[in-house]
């Protein structure tokens, strides 16, 4: 089912009607029209709700997703409250910018006044804070935040219907990856399965490598130099790639975090690398070290933005270029490769077996860091920074991204030792800092942002 949208323009009629009348059809007209672009239902009145009684029958019995509560004119405290009584969910408090009078004439909307009656109601009433919007509907920053506060639900909707595999337990000292169950269905919706490291080896030990030559042509088109392994670890590595592929397919799963060290080096002799680089360009956000938090946050960015989002540990940073490098061991989607080089295979840095990814990522103008994990309470947070990801060649064995926050780098990384964020980060290509803020806020949880 889509999701659903109510759009309720309150007012009274003792305003410029002509005005307000105007303002109702251009801001109906443009949710219609992000309606069809966004694929989302809009319900919306026929003409503007004048009366408490009006806002009353148009919310009886309505679910929606999101209310965009709106004041067409200025209405007392008792408009919002008829929405508030029957409707718990994420509100957007629309106001519409006021005419300029050059003569000094009739105050024709009042909206603002009307916002800020429904703002100190709904500060009474509920324990979170509405949604802004301020503006036109002919105004781009308007129809700009609109769509960015509908992609930002459109993911609370992703998270609710997402099912996350955690498969094995994070080695010792990871523990912050660790994800619970109950946590992340309260916070997120999401449902969270747990399965041993070893059943997805036992099924991979299970096939014939005569049987998975299909996985194996498909990973050659993806990645270069997998025929200079060794054959033990082509053979594993087709193994193991059919042995994720069908557990994903089979149980539904749309984002994993994977054990991957010692077990897949001393119980396989394989490392689980690689298939979660093709993994993650298929669209199934995976995450290595069992990191089920930053494969949450890899979801999230790769929802968002269309395209897979780099896992890694901050490893090194330059005040001289202000930028921050971000690596692993080799499990970067492969989609995400420099294209003068592609998506080479090599041994693991530490283990010197192979296959994994050896490859810098290609550049961007915009790209957010983000993670979702845990503070020292116990709770929930988001975390983001806009940056750039600069055009740089493989930095260390592995994969690396270096990118370029928009705030000094040591700041930057001052502020989150001091907060003690996570060693894991997920980076997601495009600019969707304000779509994080908005979930963030949807979703109950602090936002972090650092300024310069």
């Amino acid at each position: 089912m889509n999701m659903i949208i109510t759009y309720v323009p309150i007012g009274v009629g003792t305003y410029h009607m002509e005005t307000a009348g105007a303002a109702f059809q251009s801001s109906a007209a443009l949710l219609r029209k992000l309606s069809f672009d966004l694929s989302f239902e809009l319900d919306q009145p026929d003409e503007p709700l004048l009366t408490t009684d009006a806002v009353k029958a148009w919310m009886a019995g309505k679910k929606p997703d999101l209310v965009i509560v709106q004041n067409i004119t200025f209405a007392n405290a008792a408009y919002i409250s008829e929405v508030l009584r029957v409707y718990d969910g994420p509100i957007v408090l629309w106001t519409l910018r006021e005419p300029v009078s050059e003569t000094g004439g009739r105050l024709k909307l009042n909206s603002l006044t009307g916002t800020f009656s429904a703002a100190n109601t709904y500060h009474q009433l509920r324990k979170d804070d509405p949604i802004r919007l301020f503006g036109s509907a002919d105004e781009d920053p308007v129809r700009v935040r609109l769509e960015k506060i509908i992609r930002a639900l459109s993911v609370v909707r992703y998270l609710k219907g997402l099912k996350l595999a955690q498969i094995g337990h994070t080695p010792q000292g990871f523990g912050f990856g660790r994800g619970l169950d109950a946590d992340i269905l309260k916070t997120f919706g999401t449902e969270l399965v747990s399965v041993e490291a070893r059943e997805l080896i036992r099924k991979a030990q299970s096939y014939a490598y005569e049987d998975c030559a299909a996985f194996e042509a498909e990973a050659k088109e993806r990645i270069v130099g997998l025929e200079q392994m060794p054959e033990k670890n082509i053979r594993d590595f087709v193994r193991l790639y059919r042995a994720y592929r069908e557990f994903t397919n089979e149980q539904g799963i749309g984002a994993l975090s994977s054990r991957c060290w010692p077990d897949f080096f001393v119980e396989y002799g394989t490392p689980v690398c690689t298939v979660l680089s093709i993994l993650n360009a298929l669209g199934i956000p995976s995450a290595c070290e069992a990191d089920t938090y930053g494969a949450l946050s890899m979801a999230v960015g790769t929802e968002l933005t269309g395209e897979a989002a780099f896992f890694g540990d901050p490893v090194a940073l330059s005040e001289k270029e202000n930028t921050l490098t971000f690596w692993h061991c080799g499990m970067a989607a492969c989609s995400l490769a420099r294209e003068d080089r592609g998506a080479c295979v090599g041994v693991h840095p530490n283990r010197k077996i192979g296959p994994t990814m050896e490859f810098g990522t290609k550049a961007a103008a915009e790209v957010t860091i983000l993670r979702i994990g845990k503070d020292r309470d116990g709770s929930f947070r988001l975390f983001a920074a806009a940056a750039s990801c600069l055009d740089k060649p493989r930095q260390y064995l592995g994969t690396s991204m270096v990118v370029q926050p928009k705030i000094p780098v040591r700041n930057l990384v001052d502020q989150l030792l001091a907060d003690g964020f996570e060693p894991h980060y997920a980076v997601a290509y495009g600019d969707i800092t304000e779509e994080l803020k908005l979930l963030a806020g949807i979703l109950h949880i602090p936002f972090v942002e650092y300024k310069a």
